[in-house]
């Protein structure tokens, strides 16, 4: 009788045994698998990825073979110490894991390397003999994480400045520790030393920019309430006012220059002076800035004698940069010429020496006033550097005139030169400046008067913590009809515009309580341009300056001390546009 089915249901198959090799190669941490003599037997798909090889192309070969250290670098260190642990593992039968590692990989035929982090784990295989058959090499790509790292440094750093320096500091030794290793004693000795004196240099350049700034800034602060006070003294003096008021412009116009210089000076001194490049007439800009000078000549007794072509003399260069080259040598030679003496101005051009050369244009500037000694010609042009006395002993200066001529000369690709036979001889500097090509005609700006600025009253804010500089704003701003209300920290001038609609905020930048950058984001989120306008008024007026200004939302930074004409002409400028601003009342 044949046998019945089974009661327990049918037989099962055995389950088969799973693919080890395919289970290795899905396995999604990188492996490699090496023989006792360090040759690539077997590889999973990960690490094929990772290391961005083909197996066929490394199977078979030594590792050290596929995977050389990178030759660009010369510190690189991670074949020797990928080969000391695999030797580790020979040597014990025992798992090695090794530390953080950099290991540039390959990165395609041009024989370039790719910058990679690694963190590794070699491991033994062992036979039932305890005899070891294989080296499993794991790794995890950690690049991605020190990049990370890094990036979390460098925003560290930029919080507080020191924290950047510790962080500097760690930069460096890591990155100078490998070398540091292979040098002898005396060579790092050397490196520290040079380390130290040139971070030394660094922290006093810094320590100067920022001294010479800050002094800038807290000169301004008193020169502008002394020109907004004179501006207000001459709108309520009649047409024939008090003289004194002439001399207090003058000084305050003379306290503004020297206090410009020593920003100027430093800027170009350092190759950081900004310049607003375009095509145009140095003959132009070389005649209105000899005009300018003639007030100064005539108080000073000098003559002023001024020789130009008749045509245009193209250069591509910074107008206003060229026009305070011109008016320093000019006061210059006003200061070091005697009473009733002569100074000479003159523009010619000179052909260049071959094909295709524009030439060049030669400013010279000569004086029959007290001279120098010829061996002192270069040191003319060093910071508070004076050949002698000024013949004049009422003139003032900070021997700064010099240094940003030749400042402004270089960044133009020109030179400058200082001449004299001696004290008592005279003395003329020259200037070459290249010739731009005369291929499209120079920008001629006319020389007439602007008309006067008419512009509609407007609700102005003024925050401003000095409270003589404020009031003085005020009444000028109330003179012209504007309805001004004064707040003396940057939190008031929040309650303010918030209470009350605004056509106008003008707000210092060095308020006691919030800086003016984060008061404008706040006041700009809150009105759009179309109804408030800001306008920083600052000490601090750099070109980074005025671009910080603008990224936190002014839309203007003017320097102070703060002339009432230039903020009229801006603002009738903005009331003419296309936009609807100041909007209805």
């Amino acid at each position: 009788m044949p046998p019945g089915p089974s009661q327990d249901g049918p037989a099962r198959r055995p389950e088969a045994a799973p693919d080890y090799h395919q289970l290795f190669d899905a396995t999604p941490t990188p492996y490699l698998v090496l023989d006792p003599e360090l040759r690539i037997v077997e590889v999973n798909r990960a690490y094929l990825a990772a290391t961005r090889t083909e197996r066929q192309a490394i199977l078979g070969r030594p590792v050290f073979e596929v995977f050389p250290d990178n030759p660009g670098n010369p510190a690189a260190d991670g074949v020797r110490n990928l080969a000391h642990s695999l030797r580790t593992v020979l040597a014990t039968g025992r798992p090695d894991t090794m530390a953080l590692q950099r290991y540039d990989i390959p990165a395609g035929s041009g024989g370039s390397f790719e910058e990679r982090y690694w963190s590794p784990v070699n491991s033994p295989v062992l036979d039932g003999a305890g005899r070891l058959t294989h080296i499993v090499h794991r790794v995890e790509d950690v690049t991605e994480f020190v990049r990370l790292r890094r990036a979390r440094q460098r925003q560290r750093r930029a919080a507080a400045a020191q924290q950047e320096r510790a962080e500097r500091m760690e930069s460096e030794l890591f990155a100078r520790s490998r070398e540091v290793q292979e040098a002898n004693q005396r060579l790092r000795q050397a490196n520290e030393a040079l380390t130290t004196a040139g971070a030394a240099l660094r922290e006093q350049q810094e320590a100067k920019d920022r001294f010479i700034a800050t002094l800038s800034h807290e000169l301004r602060n008193p020169l502008a309430a002394l020109r907004a006070a004179g501006e207000l003294l001459a709108l309520d003096g009649p047409d024939d006012a008090h003289p004194a008021l002439a001399v207090l412009e003058r000084q305050i116009t003379h306290m503004v220059r020297m206090t410009d210089d020593l920003l100027d000076a430093t800027r170009a001194l350092t190759g950081r002076l900004h310049l607003a490049r375009e095509r145009l007439d140095l003959c132009s800009v070389v005649t209105t800035a000899a005009e300018d000078m003639l007030p100064e000549y005539d108080r000073a007794r000098r003559r002023l004698l001024v020789v130009v072509p008749t045509g245009p003399v193209p250069v591509e260069g910074d107008r206003v940069r060229l026009a305070q080259m011109t008016a320093n040598l000019l006061s210059n030679g006003c200061k070091y010429t005697r009473p009733n003496g002569r100074v000479e101005l003159e523009l010619e051009t000179v052909a260049g020496s071959g094909t295709g050369e524009a030439g060049h244009a030669v400013l010279t500037v000569r004086d029959d006033g007290i001279g120098f000694d010829p061996a002192t010609a270069d040191a003319l042009f060093d910071a508070f550097v004076r050949a002698a006395p000024a013949a004049d002993t009422s003139s003032g200066g900070l021997g700064l005139g010099l240094p940003i001529v030749r400042g402004i000369a270089e960044l133009h690709g020109g030179t400058v030169r200082a001449q004299s036979d001696g004290p008592g001889s005279g003395a003329h500097f020259r200037i070459r400046l290249p010739l731009a090509s005369p291929a499209l005609p120079p920008v001629r700006r006319s020389a007439e008067p602007a008309a006067a600025v008419s512009r509609p009253a407007l609700r102005v804010l003024v925050v401003e913590d000095n409270a003589d500089l404020a009031a003085t704003y005020r009444t000028l701003l109330e003179r012209c009809g504007d309805r001004v209300t004064v707040c003396h920290t940057g939190r008031e001038g929040l309650t303010a515009a918030h209470a009350a609609p605004f056509d106008l905020v003008l707000s210092d930048l060095a308020l006691p309580d919030i800086h003016g950058h984060d008061l404008a984001g706040r006041l700009r989120a809150a009105f759009p341009a179309d109804r408030t306008r800001l306008i920083a008024v600052s000490g601090f007026s750099g070109q980074a300056d005025r671009d910080r200004s603008t990224h936190a939302g002014f839309d203007a930074h003017l320097a102070k001390p703060l002339s009432l004409t230039v903020l009229n002409r801006l603002l009738g400028r903005w009331a003419d546009d296309a936009s609807p601003w100041p909007g209805a009342r």
